[in-house]
């Protein structure tokens, strides 16, 4: 038993490794922007090679961005009581339903806008708190661009 048992294990697990997807990617939600082919909330693969950055949905590319036509990269957070949940836990628990209202959830935004010749576009996307600043880091190292924190941005009429 334990034999056949450790021939599946030893079968199985590089099957799966050979199954996963070895490129490295994050995943994101797109918010909103200039891709034709994409609906709001959808979720994408964000992709950043050395000299492009990609999005595919599912396993089709959407979006291929070159590095050097990056104009501006941006970052925002939306900060919000979580109502919805503490009225469904003070249902069950007016205390606990209290103490949920007074927490936050916070989403992570990051914008990207570019310009490559006559084609010029922009998008926004929501990343996981985790991965947002690595998101940055890398959009900053292939671009040369500084991202730009959206809230100190002050909109004149």
């Amino acid at each position: 038993m334990k034999s056949v048992l450790c021939l599946i294990l030893c079968l199985a697990i590089p099957a799966a490794m050979f199954a996963a997807d070895n490129e490295p990617h994050y995943n994101v939600t797109y918010d909103g922007g200039s891709l034709q082919k994409v609906k709001s909330g959808s979720g994408l693969k964000l992709l950043i090679d050395s000299d492009q950055i990609r999005l595919m949905k599912d396993k089709i590319e959407v979006a291929t961005i070159p590095a050097s036509a990056i104009t501006e990269i941006s970052y925002g957070q939306d900060v919000h009581r979580r109502v919805g949940t503490a009225v469904a836990v003070g249902i069950v628990s007016f205390g606990i339903g209290a103490l949920t209202a007074l927490s936050k959830s916070k989403k992570h935004f990051v914008g990207l806008t570019w310009a490559n010749g006559d084609q010029k576009g922009g998008l926004a996307m929501q990343c996981d708190k985790n991965e947002y600043r690595g998101i940055l880091a890398a959009l900053e190292g292939i671009s040369g661009k500084k991202a730009v924190n959206s809230e100190t941005i002050t909109v004149k009429n």
